[in-house]
């Protein structure tokens, strides 16, 4: 037995540490009162645009903890600026990772952003979760277990546009517009596998850099090459030039935008409501420009929410939508992970929804992911401009073939 008094408290203070130990190696980012959420999106630069869905996120965060937080802890959310350059994301990717020591990376928008910062994320196994791209390498848990997208993916997109040509274009003269790097990429890829053998009906291909001033002699160029078809993947500017110079120049294809340019108060707003009528695209939200959801209790609420939280964004922007949805399906993944917020847990309740409805998405709409499907969102609904809203058509398309 130990009988020496300064032994016996020192077992004592050992004992107490050792107990406390688990309590102290709190994962990053996570504390009894607080979660550290970072983002980084573009904020200036060639897609300062969709810097709004950065905000928003922010704005819903703050409801988030002016409703109690989540099991009692409130986010702190730390969003950056990368202006669209890869270098720069990289740079605030191990900021935010090894000074701000956040929880994880929630939502950083663009494909070459999310290309340059993931694999440091997975050296440092910190969750690149629902990245704001839908390029199909963000859905690989295989090769990148921390990663995961958002968006559907692009592949599948084009998938359902080489399709509806299919069926619909028998004359097919196809023209293609895309962004030269990863995501443009993607949707070329996928739709030439959708369209199969009739990929010879591709006339002609041009692409375009992010930087470039305008776009306005490749679709010249897609005109001149007979084409009565066209895909359009452009983002930001380049899809409101590319649209109202087809106009102008009185070239009327079957025009098949890409969703993450379809939104009427962001995109079609400038290149004009005229000149975007006829336009084919998919989507999987409600569209708040809708007539048919003017009295929707889910697009009033969350038009009683901008008005309160975001009172400088635009309602009428559907890329303020998905980043609300974006975020309410993070809230739901962190309510599944209770008390355990390591980031492995983190990531194994993100790769665990079932049958997500939000009050948001398209009626039938819904989220599921697995160990082997990091592709949340895989169902999309065929929709037409009429120069005043997106109009469904067809079925809702289930890219997991269900």
């Amino acid at each position: 037995m130990l009988r020496n008094p300064f032994i016996l408290a020192l077992v004592t203070v050992v004992g107490i540490a050792l107990a406390e130990a688990p309590a102290r190696a709190q994962t990053p980012g996570v504390t009894a009162t607080e979660i550290k959420i970072g983002n980084i999106n573009p904020y200036s630069g060639p897609a300062s645009a969709y810097g709004s869905i950065g905000k928003t996120i922010g704005a819903w965060f703050k409801k988030v903890n002016d409703d109690g937080g989540i099991n009692g802890r409130k986010i702190t959310y730390i969003t950056y600026d990368d202006a669209y350059s890869p270098p720069k994301a990289v740079e605030m990717a191990r900021r935010l990772v090894e000074q701000d020591q956040v929880l994880l990376i929630f939502q950083s928008l663009g494909t070459p952003s999310n290309t340059a910062i993931q694999k440091y994320m997975n050296a440092q196994k910190v969750p690149q979760l629902f990245a704001s791209t839908g390029a199909t390498k963000f859905g690989d848990p295989k090769t990148f277990p921390w990663t995961m997208g958002f968006n559907p993916s692009y592949e599948a997109e084009a998938h359902v546009y080489a399709q509806y040509v299919l069926k619909n274009v028998p004359d097919a003269k196809i023209a293609i517009l895309y962004q030269n790097d990863d995501y443009g990429k993607d949707y070329l890829k996928g739709f030439k596998a959708g369209l199969g053998e009739a990929a010879k009906k591709i006339v002609l291909e041009q692409t375009y850099e992010v930087t470039d001033p305008t776009v306005d002699s490749q679709v010249v160029n897609l005109k001149n090459s007979g084409a009565n078809v066209f895909l359009n993947v452009t983002l930001g500017k380049a899809a409101a030039q590319s649209i109202k110079k087809a106009h102008d120049i009185g070239w009327k294809p079957v025009h098949l935008l890409n969703i993450n340019s379809s939104s009427p108060g962001l995109v079609l707003k400038t290149a004009g409501l005229d000149a975007s009528r006829g336009l084919i695209s998919v989507f999987y939200l409600k569209d708040p420009t809708d007539p048919q959801w003017k009295n929707d209790a889910a697009i009033k609420e969350w038009v009683a929410f901008m008005k309160k939280y975001y009172p400088d964004g635009n309602a009428d922007d559907a890329n303020n939508v998905y980043a609300t949805l974006a975020a309410q399906t993070l809230v739901q993944v962190l309510k599944q992970s209770g008390n355990d917020l390591s980031r492995a847990n983190v990531m194994k309740q993100a790769a665990n929804i079932k049958d997500l409805s939000l009050p948001l998405f398209l009626p039938g709409i819904k989220i599921n992911t697995s160990p082997t499907d990091y592709h949340p969102i895989a169902q999309l609904q065929l929709v037409r401009f009429d120069g005043e809203r997106w109009a469904p058509f067809g079925e809702i398309y289930d890219a997991r073939g269900k």
